[in-house]
């Protein structure tokens, strides 16, 4: 089969499309022919293997995962002995960030558990652009946030993959919600139910006056300064991602700030669970939530598709298509 390979650490120069052994699905695994893919965050760090500290998981002086990708969508085309869940035919996506990677190739064996059946109401495409980005997404906006209804929400970084997510999903639960993107994003972000638009280019998050009981920080370049300043006394601010170096500041000083206040700041990193996967279908299916697509390319254009994703101006969702 083809599979785009990462023999090592570097740019998207370094990834070649290339002949592989097709996998055979252990006891607890389904084969699955995919049908499209997509690129997330979690992929450039793969692939450059940084931060270094990710190499303790990735590999310390080449990728331990061959193949990247985390996020498919296809068909059964085998199930192992233990599965029980899964049935040869059926259309099926998923994140495969905890269990090897590998989206980027026509075949993949993946564990149970790390697959839902897709939504019915989407596309394989459609269906690829959700797992990862749309899991953070949920457990940012739930578990971390814990945004209820009639809460006012800031989210900085709107309108890529995961923002389009957590601002869809802020919405579900009833928040008022606040987005923060370029002036080229305006009109989609209110498309997505956005109550309010900040356009950072014109207007800075502080000058309105606003203050805000939850903020999620999506790849935001903001200080913890100025998010605490636009904080309500109880208000909680949740970093997802961002730069390096915003990282390490969240990661040292959003613990100490915490502590000494009432107002709180954590870091988050999302975790693969087939029950948020499920969740998330039936947000899908009952119109409530949807992917948003910016580009689409070809398993042999996945270096093109990365280049362009770290750019970081895409608006939604890099999708690979495999047909």
């Amino acid at each position: 089969m083809k599979a785009i390979v990462s023999n090592k650490y570097g740019g998207p120069e370094s990834l070649e499309l290339q002949d592989v052994t097709m996998p055979v699905p252990k006891p607890d695994q389904v084969l699955i022919k995919v049908h499209a893919a997509s690129v997330n965050y979690g992929n450039i760090v793969l692939l450059r293997g940084k931060p270094y500290i990710a190499r303790l998981v990735f590999g310390i002086r080449k990728p331990k995962f061959r193949i990247p990708g985390g996020d498919i969508a296809g068909t059964v085309e085998a199930v192992g002995e233990k599965v029980t869940q899964f049935q040869v035919g059926d259309e099926v996506y998923g994140d495969l960030s905890s269990s090897g990677w590998g989206a980027f190739a026509e075949f993949v064996a993946a564990p149970e558990k790390a697959i839902a059946h897709k939504p019915s109401n989407l596309s394989f495409e459609e269906a690829a652009a959700v797992p990862m980005a749309g899991v953070t997404a949920l457990q940012a906006v739930r578990d971390k946030g814990k945004i209820e209804k009639g809460q006012k929400v800031l989210i900085h970084g709107a309108s890529g993959g995961v923002g389009t997510f957590a601002l869809q999903i802020s919405k579900n639960f009833g928040a008022d919600v606040t987005a923060v993107v370029s002036s080229r994003n305006v009109e989609i972000t209110y498309g997505l139910g956005a109550d309010n638009v900040l356009d950072y280019k014109k207007e800075r998050i502080t000058e309105s006056g606003q203050l805000y009981d939850r903020i999620i920080g999506i790849n935001g370049s903001e200080s913890i300064s100025t998010y605490k300043h636009i904080l309500t006394s109880n208000g909680i601010c949740v970093y997802v991602g961002g730069s390096i170096s915003q990282m390490y500041e969240s990661m040292l000083f959003g613990p100490l700030v915490s502590i000494t206040g009432k107002k709180k700041f954590m870091n988050f990193m999302h975790q693969q669970k087939q029950e948020d996967l499920v969740l998330l279908k039936e947000l899908i299916e009952a119109d409530s939530v949807k992917p948003v697509i910016d580009r689409r390319y070809t398993l042999d254009e996945v270096p093109q598709a990365i280049k362009y994703f770290e750019e970081g101006h895409s608006r939604g969702k890099v999708v690979i298509s495999i047909p």
